[in-house]
């Protein structure tokens, strides 16, 4: 426990106050972006959110459109025609069975088309403030570069997590490690030399930079 309580400060210094990087003002507005943002940057999909906001504005609108329109509107966020039926056919489910309100349960979220438990958690610890782990690509690179995890598995990296983190603490923590991730720990071109998480690191200590 002191490795990751020790990883835990350090991140904490460094974000304060960390958040989810995807905009939105309506909870199927973070639903949807987080939808959008499966192998695409965040950035991009806060590129294209605003007019497709602007042009459905409730689950309800969305339950009703026309896939090809909302094609359109997400085309620049790859995976367009796969995206845009999830994201019409997760509202009308929400629509219908859950009478227009976002589920609470990762159970439940898991039903809806095209989210998986990565998205599911980020719903559950966002918008309801449940004890959440998110492993997105940059939580699970991390995790295993710091030694907290030993697989490149989603859910064994979420399972590892949980083991170590306090509940009310876990959405943060991976919060971020996303933006330590973005900033420092990149994937292709780490910034060892300038890592405040370098001694806790199997990665850098096996690597000359």
């Amino acid at each position: 426990m002191r490795k990751i309580n020790s990883i835990s400060r350090e991140l904490t210094r460094l974000y304060p106050n960390p958040a989810c990087a995807l905009y939105y003002n309506q909870p199927h507005e973070l639903m949807i972006a987080a939808r959008l943002s499966a192998q695409c940057t965040d950035k991009r999909v806060n590129v294209v959110t605003p007019a497709l906001f602007a042009r459905f504005q409730s689950i309800a609108d969305f339950a009703e459109a026309d896939i090809a329109e909302v094609e359109n509107y997400v085309r620049s966020c790859g995976l367009y025609k796969t995206k845009a039926s999830d994201i019409v056919n997760m509202c009308k489910k929400v629509q219908d069975d859950y009478s227009g309100v976002i589920p609470d349960s990762l159970d439940e979220l898991l039903k809806l088309p095209g989210i998986g438990r990565k998205t599911a958690n980020l719903l559950i610890g966002t918008l309801y403030g449940k004890p959440a782990v998110v492993t997105d690509t940059h939580v699970i690179r991390l995790s295993n570069r710091l030694g907290l995890a030993d697989s490149k598995d989603p859910l064994k990296v979420e399972n590892a997590l949980r083991k170590l983190l306090p509940e009310s603490e876990s959405l943060d923590f991976c919060h971020r490690l996303v933006f330590f991730g973005r900033e420092v720990c990149k994937a292709q071109k780490p910034k060892c030399n300038e890592c405040v998480l370098k001694k806790h690191c199997n990665f850098s200590q096996n690597s000359v930079y």
